[in-house]
């Protein structure tokens, strides 16, 4: 983590694109496509184009980690036998992290063995196609799994956090404490949902910062301990609902 900025630093900027994603104009869905044969690329490129979706190809395992953490795609298309860094440990690291661990992934290879099927969807892969594949396959796999995305997502935004006195409401960006409303800035609200969904689990503060604004957020972890504490304080006598775990981070009571 860099040692600059605070959790703050951006914050309109992020909740205006999370509210334009849910708006009714938001862009086509940005599918990554990974893949070493240049013809490919330009055969999945072409045909998912056509289909309406915004295409990015790289060429290796290296650039599809720099792509998908610069900018999660709703989708990829992830090839399995790449140069150095190939697709199931771009898949495992992809799945490990915050930001990309929901993006589904449909790996695209020329093997087609039980035991390689098995090992990348074990890696969290979500669909496997097979080469030769037919572009009408392809296409109809990533329109099922951005349907199931969405509808996850829908999902999410509708369920109600509960935990102890304190209910949270994604979708509509609400936060009650014994039924009275809280007002949080936008970031107060992320950290609190990403503790309080997961009640009783220490969480370091770089994994909080990973999680509340991504990937190698340029803050230090002091700037967490300052939101936390501004945190616990609009909770007031509730705060102690954020415990403090020496020599880890934090954890939301269970």
């Amino acid at each position: 983590m860099m040692a600059s900025g605070t959790l703050e630093a951006d914050e309109h900027v992020k909740h205006l694109s999370s509210r334009s994603k849910s708006g009714a104009d938001q862009s086509p869905p940005h599918v990554l496509v990974v893949d070493d044969e240049e013809d490919l690329l330009e055969l999945v490129r072409y045909n998912l184009t056509k289909e309406g979706y915004r295409v990015e190809c790289v060429a290796s395992g290296e650039l599809a980690l720099k792509a998908a953490r610069r900018q999660p795609p709703d989708l990829i298309v992830l090839d399995l036998m790449l140069p150095a860094v190939d697709g199931l440990e771009v898949c495992r690291r992809l799945k490990a992290e915050g930001r990309t661990r929901d993006v589904p992934i449909i790996m695209l290879t020329a093997k087609s063995e039980e035991s390689d099927m098995i090992a990348g969807l074990d890696r969290g892969a979500d669909d496997y196609i097979t080469k030769p594949f037919s572009p009408r396959v392809l296409s109809a796999r990533v329109k099922a799994l951005l349907r199931r995305r969405e509808s996850q997502r829908q999902a999410e935004l509708e369920a109600t956090i509960d935990v102890h006195e304190l209910s949270i409401h994604p979708g509509r960006h609400e936060v009650t404490l014994a039924g009275q409303p809280v007002d949080l800035t936008y970031t107060e609200f992320a950290l609190l949902q990403f503790l309080a969904k997961r009640p009783g689990w220490a969480f370091t503060r770089s994994q909080i910062v990973d999680a509340v604004k991504g990937e190698d957020y340029p803050v230090t972890e002091r700037s967490v301990d300052v939101q936390v504490a501004g945190l616990r304080k609009k909770l007031g006598s509730h705060g102690s609902y954020i415990e403090t775990v020496r020599g880890v981070g934090y954890r939301f009571r269970a």
